[in-house]
C-alpha cells in the first residue's frame, strides 16, 4: 500500500519526547514546518519557509534539528537530489520511498518483503543484516505526461 503525503502527528511534543528528544520550541517548529509538506524538503526550504513567517531561527539550527531528528528515527532522510539531503515526516512502521526526480514528489510503500533477500545477500558476504533502507528515484506519470 503507498502513501503520498506524511501523516502530520497530532502533538510534535509528543512525537519528540517518545523518541527520547528533548521539544525545544525550535525543534517542534521545524517538526511542524515539515509536517506541512507533502513530499520532502531541503533544510534550506524549511529555514526560508521559516523564516518567511516570522520565525527567529538560523540556518545552522534547522541542519542540526534535522540531523538529530533524523538519527534518532523521528523523520527520515532522503538522498535523490544530488548533493543535497532531503527530509520527510513518514509513519513509523517500516516503509520505502518512490521519488520523482522532476517534481520530487514522493510515495511513502508499505508492506516490505525484501527482509528474506536482504539477509540471504548479505550473509553470502559474510554480513549480519541490522536495517535496510530504498528509496527508488524515477520519474512520476504526471512529469512524463508534461
Amino acid at each position: 500500500m503507498a502513501k503520498t503525503q506524511a501523516q502530520a502527528p497530532a502533538a510534535p511534543g509528543e512525537l519528540l519526547a517518545g523518541c527520547g528528544v528533548r521539544a525545544t520550541h525550535q525543534r517542534v517548529q521545524v517538526l511542524e514546518e515539515l509536517a506541512r509538506e507533502a513530499n520532502d524538503a531541503t533544510a534550506y526550504q524549511l529555514f526560508e519557509r521559516l523564516r518567511s513567517r516570522g520565525e527567529g531561527i538560523g540556518l545552522a539550527t534547522v541542519y542540526r534539528t534535522l540531523s538529530l531528528l533524523s538519527e534518532q528515527g523521528v523523520i527520515d532522510a532522503l538522498t535523490h537530489r544530488g548533493g543535497e539531503l532531503c527530509y520527510r515526516l513518514c509513519s513509523a512502521a517500516h516503509h520505502h520511498h518512490l521519488t520523482c526526480s522532476e517534481c520530487h514528489r514522493v510515495v511513502e510503500l508499505d508492506g516490505c518483503n525484501l527482509g528474506d533477500w536482504v539477509s540471504t545477500a548479505a550473509a553470502a558476504h559474510g554480513f549480519t543484516a541490522t536495517e535496510h533502507q530504498v528509496e527508488v528515484v524515477g520519474v512520476c506519470s504526471d512529469c512524463r505526461a508534461a
